[in-house]
């Protein structure tokens, strides 16, 4: 089968066009014909390691993980033998966190893993471009407790991470205000934002209101320089280690604050791939999609992702569905 793998740590370019095995499912485990996947900022970590807990989970000298990619829609094509969750000819979508893979015509998944059938409302590249920032910002969105009003501050919202912690944060009831460049005020304003930055004419840091919750889903702030505008109680989440790795270890110094930071680790799993279908499903949630290359332009891609210009997702047609 045709994939995208990479040999060594580097630049985009260190990625390579290769003919490698097709896979075949274990007995708990399905093949999934890809039709499209993406390239994200989680690809591009691995792919050129920043921090050294990355190497310790890549692979210290070289990636063991060749081919990358975490999002995926596609089609069943074969089953295991104890398979009994899923049926050949099924359309699903879903997520390979940490595993990768799916910069390729084909991937296996544990029938238990990460993956669900497609929601009837959308196409195979929407599919692929909802997963990965569902499972990022929902892992911040449920450490907040909106039995009470919540008034939350996104920087970042335009992004994968951004768009997806709009929506979900608007569905579950939150008052969002929200930081992006010019082209896209609008259509943070339409995810379900009260109010948009633009933070090439200001510096949201400047201002006099104040959040129960500040989220910077880019990783370009830090606490210190938001810790004004929290109310007293309120927290800080960030989706990047920060300075110094900062926001791994100020969750323990803020713990007994009144103005705290957290970091929780992300995960993903089938429930929440469910849930991200019944949200989808019941129409408060889309999928943003800026641009969509092939499979031989991966390296193209993968360069106007790191430029950090990105609106939404950059999709990958593998294969025709």
């Amino acid at each position: 089968m045709k994939a995208i793998i990479h040999t060594q740590y580097g630049a985009p370019e260190v990625l390579q066009h290769a003919e490698v095995p097709k896979p075949v499912p274990a007995r708990d485990e399905v093949l999934v014909k890809i039709f499209a996947t993406t390239v994200n900022r989680t690809d591009c970590g691995f792919r050129k390691p920043e921090y050294l807990m990355v190497y310790l989970i890549a692979g210290l000298f070289k990636p063991k993980n060749k081919i990358l990619g975490t999002e995926f829609a596609g089609v069943v094509e074969a089953v295991g033998a104890g398979v009994t969750k899923f049926n050949i000819g099924d359309n699903v979508f879903g997520l390979r966190t940490y595993k990768f893979g799916t910069h390729a015509e084909y991937v296996c998944v544990k029938q238990n893993g990460s993956i669900a059938t497609k929601p009837h409302n959308m196409n195979f590249q929407e599919a692929a471009a909802v997963c990965d920032g569902l499972m990022l910002a929902i892992n911040y969105i449920r450490k907040i407790d909106f039995s009470k009003p919540v008034k939350l501050l996104i920087n970042g919202a335009s992004g994968s991470i951004g768009t997806a912690a709009v929506q979900l944060a608007k569905y579950y009831g939150a008052q969002i205000h929200a930081v992006a460049n010019t082209k896209n005020i609008e259509l943070i304003k339409s995810l379900g934002a009260e109010k948009v930055f633009d933070y090439t004419q200001e510096d949201f840091t400047k201002q006099n209101e104040q959040y129960d919750v500040i989220l910077d889903a880019v990783g370009k702030s830090s606490y210190f320089k938001c810790k004004h505008l929290l109310k007293s109680g309120g927290v800080y989440f960030s989706t990047e280690l920060g300075y110094a790795m900062q926001n791994m270890w100020l969750p323990l110094v803020t713990v007994f604050m009144n103005k705290k930071t957290k970091f929780p680790i992300p995960t993903d799993n089938q429930q929440d791939i469910l849930l991200f279908k019944k949200i989808i499903e019941e129409g408060k949630y889309r999928a943003i999609i800026e641009r969509v290359y092939p499979l031989h332009e991966i390296i193209e891609a993968t360069k106007y992702v790191e430029t950090g210009q990105k609106t939404g997702n950059i999709v990958i047609q593998v294969n025709e569905g």
